[in-house]
Order: structure tokens, then sequence, then C-alpha cells
């Protein structure tokens, strides 16, 4: 699952509109709507909001939102990116 479907499933779940938060997030409804269908980035300062008003866990939202940045950043390389994120733990795992 990503995170935009991650959040629109939350968003139904409870009967919230769009607008409630477009509103939150202070940006246009057709904005929100684009974060929603994937086709643009939430930013991560949305989060906090996001998970405030869906009552969700900030972590797990923090975890879609993570991979799905990291699956943009790797996806055009599909034959290294096994490769790729496993040299990123070690990197993770040195610190």
């Amino acid at each position: 699952m990503m995170f935009n479907e991650r959040i629109k499933q939350l968003r139904e779940e409870q009967g919230l509109p769009l607008r409630k938060l477009a509103a939150a997030l202070d940006i246009d409804t057709a904005s929100y709507c684009k974060i929603e269908k994937g086709d643009r980035r939430a930013r991560k300062e949305y989060l906090s909001i996001i998970a405030e008003i869906l009552h969700a866990d900030y972590e797990e939202l923090l975890k879609f939102w993570l991979a799905d940045q990291i699956t943009a950043v790797v996806a055009d390389e599909k034959e290294l990116s096994d490769e790729v994120l496993k040299i990123a733990k070690q990197n993770i795992n040195k610190e």
C-alpha cells in the first residue's frame, strides 16, 4: 500500500470530505485530491496534521511516506533497487 492509498482509506472510513483535509493543510481541494491520487507528493510537514485529523498513527503514516520517497528515487533502476536498499540499510546501521 502506498501513502496516498492509506490516507484515502482512512479518510473514507471516517467519512471526511476532501475539503476538510485540504483546509487543515492550507491547500486547495484540487491539490489535496492530487495527493490522494498519487499525482503529487505530500510534504513531510503535512504528516502530523493528516495524522491528527484522521486519528492515525503518525509513525505509520511516516513509514508509508518514506517508502514512497524511496520508491520514487529507485523506481527507474529496478534491477539495482535491491542492492541499493541493502547498501542504504548497511549505511544506516553504521550510524
